[in-house]
Order: structure tokens, then C-alpha cells, then sequence
């Protein structure tokens, strides 16, 4: 096959300087039959066999992969031939050819029987659709590495995207990021697809969904429809799909370092509203710009927000604990009621009695973890304070307390009397279920620097830290200049002239105690 230029040199030698074909072909060094091709056409014919190529050792085979072929498409799609296990079975049949032979083969048929997937491209209406979905992340949380699985909703007409990171994909992570995402998009999208997820619906065969009490119960409350996906067509809201490995790509890396949760959630919150600047392909505005075309058309808020929490009975067990999923949570002694009511939250817990919440803790998705708060158990250490060094949340609480506290302990120890010293340490501790603990800190360095290591010591250091006590302004009298002497009272020196005259005269004897002449 001649090139290009040469065959621009053979047709320029015929249509522009006239020459004959023979003497192109003598000149030029061409056969005759590659001369009348470059003058037929200027573009070189493309090379295509006339026959198959003769395959001597796989010709005799080609048949039986082309019904092992056939037999995949009727067998189980994760169960099927692989190419090594055809090459196994022919091997068995007696072929002795090359491996790569029939992996070439294997694969030109594969490819000319697979026909590429195409999609419609859709256009959506101003506030009226969203997509939801989770993916999974990486982070460093409080220094340690985690996998946390981030929330995500984008609206379709704008693109705007909402990511949240959860530890699980709980019910409640899955109605607390919804809650977050419409406060968020300042509105309720008119419908959301998700996929089959189960904190939302039971697949029952096919196309049939039931779908979770609370899920309607949730979707009544913000009054947007649902959409559901077909099972394995993730296609039906790539838009979302998309979303969560862009948010993975662009909000996750490199990988956030952060103290918490809270932090981490408000990174990605700032990452969020930053992607409003950004204009996606093909579109005329920018995202924030599209967003604010879009966002007078959502649904209203209600007036107030859906309580996103599990609401369970619990038992107390001995040691003033409820627990959750495998979780014990503490209560503090003096709320200690058999039956009780817990709220779990993504990332709190609640636990009541009637309406009061007695305890509050963070939530925690350690297997059978303790959580304990230790001034729940302080009424029960102040009636017996021999269980002080003992106590399982009073040592977790020590290793970490401050050291004023320690020094507090000591000086206990050394003045209070016989067996007097940890009750009335654990009666100054309960003062941080009046006080902030960085004033109760205070307060205690002040009574140990006072030398009043007591808890009417301590308490009275918290009521001066408090209440402060400020001297009266001075008043001016600089416009009144007739009050000016007044100005001057308490301020003036002293005379004492007056008294050192008193000294000088003689005291008076009284008539009753003279002495007669």
C-alpha cells in the first residue's frame, strides 16, 4: 500500500502534467495496477480479506466455542464460562493450540455481540424533581480512620447538591439528612427517586414496593411524592449517581483530618455552597445562578421539623443503665425508673421519663460499648464512698479530669475528718450539674488558693465568679460647677486640729466624785 504523498504525486502527474500511466508507472516506480487505483480515488482503499484466515490448529474448534458461547447467554450470569474454563474444555476435547489463540477469539465475538447501552437525555421542570442516594467515604474523625457514609440529594433542574456524613445508614441518618437537604434548598422537592432503599421500602416481587410506616409517615409530613427504581437500573437517577462520586472526588480528598462528626459535616457543608459557583457543561447558568431560578418553585417548608429519631421502650437494668442496639447507656441514680423511653438520634441519645429527659449521651455504634455519664452516679458514691476507687465511671472520668481535682482530693484527705473526705469531694463534684465545669474549675483553684477546701468554700469562689462585685461609677459634676464641694466629700485631707485642742484641755471632774477642800 502506497502513501499518501506518493499517491499525490500519481495523480498530480496524470491530471496535472498530462502524463500517461505508463510513464507514471516508470518514473514513479509503481505497477500499473497501483497507478490506476490513485488515479479511481485519492483516498486509499481500506485492506479487507477475501477470505478467512486459515486457522489449522483452532479451525476445528470454532464451532464448539461458538456453542459454548450460546450456552452463557442461558446460564446463570455468575456462573458462567470464563474464557480460561473454555480453553480448559477444549484442552479436554483433545485442542493443542495456543492459549492466546482462543482468547483472540473468544473476545472478537464478544465484542461483535455486544451492542452498546443508550439512554434518553431527560430535561426537568424547575423545582420539581430531586434523587437520592448514599456512598461510601473515607475520613479521619477524632484521629482515627473511619468509613462514614455520606447522604446525598440533588436537585435535577439546578444540579445542586446536598452531602452529609453519617456513621450508618440508619432510618434516622436517612430522615436527618432529607431534614438537612431541605433547609438547606430552602424548599421540598415536588418528587425524589431513590433507589430500593430499606430504611424507605420492602421489595415484594417485581415492580411492588411496600413501603416503611415511617417512610410515609416522614413523607406526609413534607408532602413530596416518591419514586422508586427499578432493581439494578441505576441509570434511572444517574444524575445522583454522579453526584456521589463527584461529592467523593471533590468534597473527601484528600482525606478530611477532623475532631468530630459536627466538623465534618460542616466541611462538607462549606464544599456544598462553594459548588454553586461552578457551570456544568452544556448549561447556561451556573449552579447557584440555576438555583435561585429554581428555588421559588419547592414545596414550603412546614412550620416545624420532622423529629428524626427511633422511639423505643427500655428497661433499667441494676446499674442504673438502658440500653440500644447492644449499647448501655447510664441514668443518673435518682431518676431511676423501671420503665423508660429512648430516642435515638444519628448522633445523640435520649432518655425520658413521661416528657423529662433525664440523660443525654453521644451515641455510640461500638459493639456492646459502655457509656457512662459520672455524675449519674455521684447521689450513689456519696452514700457509699468506699466504692470510690472502684467505681467503673469515676476511673474512666479520673484518667481525664483536671488536675485541680486531684489537688482538691488530696488536700481532703490531709484536713477533712476521718471518712469525711470523699463524701464531701463527691458533694463539690455535684456541683457540675449546677455549673459549667470550666467555672466549677475555677472556683476550686480559688478555694484551694483561699485555703477554703470545702464545698461552702467552693461554692461561695462560684457565687463570686458569678456575681462579681463592681464599686459605683464616680459621678461627674463637671456641668453642675455649683456641686463642685460636693465633688470633693470623702475626698478632702483631714483637719485634725480640732482634736489634738480636745487633748489639750483638762478633763472635767464631775460634782458627785470631787474631793471636799
Amino acid at each position: 500500500m502506497i502513501k499518501v504523498d506518493e499517491r499525490e504525486r500519481i495523480r498530480r502527474a496524470y491530471f496535472v502534467e498530462h502524463r500517461g500511466i505508463r510513464w507514471i508507472a516508470r518514473h514513479l516506480h509503481h505497477s500499473r495496477d497501483t497507478v490506476r487505483q490513485a488515479i479511481a480515488s485519492a483516498e486509499p482503499a481500506h485492506y479487507t480479506l477475501s477470505a478467512p484466515r486459515p486457522a489449522p490448529v483452532l479451525g476445528a474448534y470454532r464451532a464448539r466455542l461458538d456453542a459454548l458461547l450460546a450456552d452463557n447467554e442461558k446460564l446463570p450470569r455468575k456462573q458462567r464460562y470464563t474464557t480460561n474454563k473454555m480453553l480448559k474444555q477444549l484442552r479436554a476435547e483433545g485442542y493443542t493450540g495456543s492459549s492466546s489463540s482462543v482468547r483472540t477469539y473468544v473476545a472478537a465475538k464478544r465484542r461483535a455481540g455486544r451492542h452498546p447501552e443508550v439512554f434518553l437525555p431527560l430535561e426537568y421542570d424547575p423545582g420539581k424533581d430531586a434523587q437520592v442516594d448514599w456512598g461510601e467515604a473515607e475520613a479521619i474523625i477524632a484521629g482515627e480512620q473511619v468509613t462514614v457514609q455520606l447522604f446525598v440529594m440533588r436537585l435535577s433542574y439546578s444540579r445542586r447538591i446536598f452531602v452529609m456524613a453519617f456513621p450508618a445508614q440508619k432510618q434516622e441518618a436517612f430522615f436527618a439528612g432529607h431534614v438537612a437537604a431541605f433547609q438547606h434548598f430552602r424548599g421540598v422537592p415536588h418528587r425524589l427517586s431513590y433507589d430500593n432503599l430499606g430504611t424507605a421500602v420492602r421489595i415484594l416481587k417485581g415492580h411492588k414496593r411496600q413501603e416503611q410506616e415511617a417512610f410515609v409517615l416522614f413523607r406526609s409530613h413534607y408532602l413530596f411524592d416518591s419514586h422508586f427504581c427499578t432493581p439494578g437500573e441505576g441509570h434511572e437517577k444517574g444524575g445522583v449517581e454522579h453526584g456521589v462520586g463527584y461529592g467523593r472526588r471533590n468534597f473527601m480528598v484528600p482525606l478530611p483530618n477532623v475532631p468530630s462528626w459536627e466538623a465534618l459535616n460542616a466541611q462538607l457543608l462549606a464544599a456544598c455552597l462553594q459548588d454553586d459557583a461552578r457551570q456544568v457543561e452544556g448549561q447556561p447558568h451556573t449552579i447557584g445562578t440555576a438555583w435561585a431560578l429554581e428555588q421559588p418553585h419547592l414545596r414550603p417548608l412546614p412550620d416545624g421539623d420532622y423529629r428524626c429519631c427511633v422511639t423505643v421502650p427500655v428497661v433499667l437494668n441494676g446499674y442504673s443503665q438502658v440500653t440500644y442496639e447492644t449499647v448501655h447507656y447510664s441514668v443518673p441514680v435518682d431518676d431511676a425508673y423501671a420503665q423508660l423511653v429512648l430516642r435515638a438520634y444519628p448522633f445523640e441519645i435520649e432518655v425520658l421519663h413521661g416528657e423529662r429527659v433525664i440523660a443525654r449521651h453521644v451515641r455510640s455504634y461500638v459493639h456492646k460499648d459502655e457509656v457512662f455519664e459520672p455524675l449519674h452516679y455521684l447521689p450513689l458514691l456519696e452514700q457509699r464512698p468506699g466504692a470510690f476507687e472502684y467505681a467503673k465511671p469515676l476511673r474512666q472520668w479520673r484518667a481525664q479530669w483536671p488536675p485541680v481535682y486531684e489537688q482538691l482530693l488530696t488536700r481532703l484527705r490531709t484536713q477533712a475528718e476521718e471518712g469525711q473526705a470523699i463524701p464531701e469531694f463527691v458533694r463539690i463534684l455535684r456541683l457540675l450539674r449546677e455549673h459549667t465545669p470550666a467555672l466549677v474549675e475555677r472556683a476550686i483553684a480559688q478555694a484551694l488558693a483561699f485555703g477554703s477546701v470545702s464545698l461552702e468554700g467552693v461554692r461561695l469562689c462560684l457565687h463570686q465568679l458569678e456575681h462579681p462585685e463592681t464599686l459605683p461609677a464616680a459621678l461627674d459634676l463637671s456641668q453642675h460647677p455649683q456641686l463642685a464641694a460636693v465633688a470633693q466629700v470623702g475626698t478632702q485631707s483631714v483637719d485634725l486640729q480640732a482634736y489634738e485642742q480636745l487633748l489639750s484641755v483638762p478633763a472635767a471632774v464631775p460634782a458627785h466624785e470631787a474631793v471636799p477642800a
